[in-house]
């Protein structure tokens, strides 16, 4: 890395997307992915798709019971 960097010909807000979203990455043990995978293997779904009716599912069970 240099000591400094000369921003004066820098144009603010350049990269700034305000329509951008950003979606969390979510890192899962070796033995809880190999298990994702071969569950929606059977069932004809992506890993993300299951994952997705998991967490809604448990979501609704959180709620039930509050």
């Amino acid at each position: 890395m240099k000591k400094e960097y000369d921003f004066s010909t820098a144009e603010k807000g350049r990269f700034f997307k305000p329509d951008t979203t950003f979606h969390l990455p979510v890192y899962l043990e070796e033995d809880i992915e190999l298990f994702l995978q071969h569950l929606a293997e059977e069932k004809g779904l992506d890993v993300q798709q299951l994952v997705n009716e998991w967490l809604r599912a448990n979501i609704q069970l959180i709620k039930s019971v509050n």
